[in-house]
């Protein structure tokens, strides 16, 4: 990882820079995969599986057998897991149900909202090496809890042309029975515009390689919902001399082995934790399985020398990171001051791996920058949120001045009518009840 020494604030910009690749020739590729799910269905992710995933389907749908051995052919340690992390994504996401609030605000007029569930949602889940058991986890459940009434999940199938048991097995505890082999773009198509057997849902989530966020963000112009924007893996390290050396290259490791494109970056006060975690960072890589990725990570890494933990966090809110983890003695005063970040870890007991599984919160974050404006996905991202008013007579006559005026100001005769012919109502009724003697205010 290079190192920048007190870097002046205006070298900043080009120092936190992510790495680029090339858009257009992506979007172009992308822009066939999808145009050829579109025209051929299912034809097209059997012969994308053959290609890619070097396995041969018969059919994208899991089989009755595959649903009958999932549950039996895990492990009881790893089931164990699975509850350990389930139930606690289940009680931070439940917590997050919105409550509705009725607000009064005039006289006669009421406005509230109301969170109803999105009816079809699609998940993605990335394959690799190894199917990401947690990201089902994380978006599942809270999919679950909301209330959807469609859950269409894909992900790649493995080397013998199935779904990993661990998939089904949470799948069936939650309910969910549209499970589909296909990855990469062509499964975020198929959840898009639907084949034969995969149907098409109102709102995408998960994260992927640069093909399925390519993938995403071309359905979404199409009218079709996405999470959020993302990227390739990333972590941001502010440490100062309280700071554990080993600590902090496991945890730099743990986002740098995403990928060779993650990024990790590393903020000290302290000079002599340059080496300290440079030597740490080799010693654990001799016996890392994905040390080769971990290394060419490092290429679009950095560790920044800064003068105190006031500079440090300005520097990371700079950058805004996918994750943040703090390991200062200020930690929490420094967190509070966090505004651009996916999700932050405070303390030396507190890894970003923990976040990633089972401490509770949810792991599916914005990268590349788009913290500056995104947030992480929570219970509401599977919720779409409808406003009412109710207004009565009384109401109408208290604001209709304000509306007609307004109305007549944007020269919107219609919309000023609207109001008008309702209070012209209002004023013969209270006219005929005046001449009928009962002397009502309506």
């Amino acid at each position: 990882m290079e190192v920048f020494k007190y870097p002046a604030k205006e070298q900043w910009p080009e120092l936190l820079k992510r790495p680029q690749t090339d858009q257009e020739e992506l979007r172009q590729k992308v822009l066939q995969i999808i145009n050829n799910v579109k025209t051929q269905g299912d034809q097209t992710l059997i012969q994308f599986a053959r290609h890619y995933d070097k396995v041969e389907l018969d059919s994208v749908t899991v089989s009755e057998e595959e649903w009958a051995q999932a549950s039996d052919s895990l492990s009881l340690k790893l089931k164990e897991a699975i509850d350990v992390a389930r139930s606690n994504i289940e009680k931070f996401h439940r917590s997050q149900k919105p409550i509705e609030n009725y607000i009064e605000t005039s006289p006669g007029v009421w406005c509230w909202r109301k969170a109803v569930p999105i009816e079809k949602v699609g998940l993605y889940i990335p394959g690799g090496t190894a199917p990401l058991i947690s990201t089902f986890l994380m978006l599942a459940v809270p999919a679950s809890l909301a209330g959807c009434r469609e859950i269409v999940v894909c992900t790649p199938p493995n080397k013998e042309a199935s779904v990993h048991p661990a998939i089904l097995h949470i799948a069936r505890s939650l309910g969910i029975t549209k499970v589909f082999k296909a990855g990469g773009a062509q499964a975020i198509a198929a959840m898009a515009y639907g084949t034969e057997s995969i149907p098409s849902v109102y709102k995408i989530f998960g994260p992927g390689n640069r093909f399925v966020t390519m993938a995403k963000q071309l359905v979404s112009m199409d009218g079709v919902g996405i999470d959020l924007p993302a990227g390739p893996s990333e972590v941001t390290v502010i440490a100062d001399h309280t700071a554990n050396a080993d600590f902090i290259a496991a945890d730099l490791l743990s986002q740098a082995e995403h990928g060779i494109d993650s990024q990790v970056m590393l903020i000290l006060t302290d000079e002599t934790l340059i080496s300290k975690v440079q030597q740490a960072l080799e010693q654990q890589l001799q016996t890392l399985p994905r040390a080769k990725t971990a290394r060419l990570a490092f290429q679009n890494s950095r560790i920044f020398l800064v003068e105190n933990s006031a500079q440090a966090i300005e520097l990371s809110n700079a950058y805004a990171p996918e994750h943040l983890i703090i390991v200062t003695e200020d930690a929490e005063e420094l967190a509070e001051k966090v505004v651009n970040a996916g999700s932050v870890f405070i303390g030396p007991w507190t890894p970003e791996a923990a976040g990633d599984y089972a401490s509770g919160t949810n792991h599916t974050l914005p990268t590349h920058g788009y913290a500056f404006s995104y947030s992480g996905v929570s219970l509401e991202s599977f919720m779409k949120v409808i406003s009412f008013q109710k207004i009565s007579e009384s109401g109408l006559r208290a604001i209709g001045r304000a509306i007609m005026e307004l109305a007549e100001a944007e020269g919107l005769e219609a919309h000023r009518r609207a109001v008008t012919i309702r209070l012209d109502k209002i004023s013969k009724l209270l006219a005929k009840d005046n001449k009928n003697g009962e002397g009502n205010d309506v």
